[in-house]
């Protein structure tokens, strides 16, 4: 058995080290070099200049959490352990031995101060989805 599998092994290899047969011809010998043709450019997405109001949480425990400001939060919940900025929208992440909380906040209308629109709540065991209310009745200060 080890001798065929030397064999098979052996045969295998032979085909990765071919000798080069191909020489490079003298420089007088090459095609002349043309420059690439031109690539159409890509058409720019559309702009975006419409404000977009964001959906708003509506769910039973959340009435002190949902349209509330960073600042509001905070006192509710101490300092974030997170705090994540992307555009107009933040993200608030409070934790604690029974959960982790974050809230996402968003402007409710062009320029306006962003507020918690959504809450999302997990273990910190293993991020398994808890009851959002619950959570967020277990981290309040």
């Amino acid at each position: 058995m080890r001798l065929f599998s030397a064999a098979i092994l052996a045969t295998l290899l032979a085909g990765c080290v071919a000798p080069s047969t191909t020489q490079q011809a003298p420089p007088s010998a090459r095609p002349p070099v043309t420059p690439p043709m031109s690539q159409p450019r890509p058409r720019p997405a559309p702009s975006t200049t419409g404000f977009i109001a964001p959906r708003v949480m509506n769910m039973p425990g959340l009435e002190g959490v949902i349209g509330r400001n960073a600042t509001d939060l905070a006192n509710i919940f101490g300092p974030p352990r997170l705090q994540v900025k992307e555009g107009d929208a933040t993200k608030l992440q409070f934790g604690g031995d029974a959960c982790v909380l974050d809230i996402y906040l968003y402007p409710l209308r062009p320029r306006a101060e962003p507020t918690a629109t959504y809450v999302d709540a997990r273990r910190h065991t293993d991020a398994r989805d808890v009851d959002r209310a619950a959570c967020v009745k277990a981290l309040r200060r």
